[in-house]
């Protein structure tokens, strides 16, 4: 009879420890328990700790609060103004109300991972390819503003952020494209090399009425142009005229009637060392300024070319030309 009553101490006292083992549980810090008692759920919500349920009575479920990324898969879509795209994406979500997230729908996971895939493809046909490229920001906005709108009322899920990963264009596309930003950088070279030319004329412009207002300056100019062509040994140097003797041509042309070129000789020359311009000084009597010469023999300068003598058929008896 003792080892009967015995045999039955031991056999409760397992079963009493195998009940308290089953109706201990341990939720982790970024865990919520949700209890169910016979099938109705428990609205005390347990929290990270050790907590005892009632073995075979109570249920236990636990939640996963982290922040979860999902990948979208690329879907494939056609743009507001008729490109093929691929485009794929992350979703980034947490779950704000337990309860909610496993009472109100099966799998949330699978029901998040749909609901951004018909969105994402539904942002692709509202959007145009350039806004798709370029201006992601609020493309991703719009579309985390979709995706949250069915999750986190019905069921108790935030979407935190939206991205989308990559943008696959069409083979021609790209080429198109490609000739596109290549026209727009020729384009860009062209108004900035014309513009360095222009600014470069205004300024060689201002460089030359400067040097013409002074003489000294532009055969300075023309002994630095000497210069720097010198420096090359390969070339040949061809020194021109002086600019003296280019001004004393002017002045003999510009002389009125009568005058030697003696005195266009000494103006020349006076000019040149005082720095005035044929403008800037007045004009005097050519009788005058001939008078004033010392006695010095005038320079042989012809201006006429050498004669021609007419043929032989076109001569007189004087032996002059007709």
């Amino acid at each position: 009879m003792e080892s009967v009553l015995s045999a039955l101490i031991v056999i409760l006292g397992v079963a009493l420890l195998v009940a308290v083992v089953r109706g201990v549980r341990v939720v982790q810090q970024y865990e919520t328990g949700i209890v169910f008692r016979l099938g109705r759920i428990q609205s005390n919500v347990r929290g990270p700790g050790l907590h005892l349920i009632v073995p075979i009575v109570d249920r236990m479920q636990k939640v996963n609060m982290q922040i979860v990324a999902m990948g979208v898969p690329a879907q494939d879509g056609i743009t507001r103004d008729n490109v093929s795209v691929r485009v794929d994406a992350v979703v980034y979500f947490r779950v704000i109300d337990p309860i909610k997230a496993v009472v109100n729908v099966q799998n949330y996971l699978f029901a998040v991972s749909q609901v951004a895939q018909t969105s994402l493809r539904s942002v692709i046909g509202q959007s145009e390819l350039d806004h798709l490229l370029s201006d992601r920001d609020a493309l991703n906005a719009r579309l985390r503003a979709v995706i949250d709108e069915p999750t986190e009322g019905p069921w108790g899920i935030r979407i935190e952020r939206v991205e989308i990963k990559d943008v696959a264009l069409p083979e021609g596309m790209k080429r198109s494209m490609s000739r596109q930003a290549e026209a727009e950088r020729e384009r860009r070279a062209r108004i900035i090399t014309a513009d360095g030319e222009f600014q470069a004329s205004k300024r060689l412009a201002a460089a030359a009425r400067q040097m013409s207002s002074d003489p000294a300056a532009l055969q300075l100019r023309m002994l630095q142009t000497v210069v720097e062509v010198a420096a090359e040994k390969n070339s040949t140097l061809v020194m021109p005229l002086p600019v003296e003797m280019l001004r004393f041509f002017d002045r003999l042309a510009a002389a009125p009637a009568g005058a030697t070129p003696s005195a266009v000789v000494d103006s020349t020359v006076d000019s040149a060392v005082d720095g005035s311009t044929p403008q800037e000084q007045e004009p005097e009597p050519v009788e005058e300024a001939i008078q004033e010469l010392p006695s010095i023999e005038s320079p042989d300068i012809s201006l006429a070319g050498p004669r021609i003598e007419p043929p032989a058929w076109h001569r007189t008896a004087d032996g002059e030309g007709a």
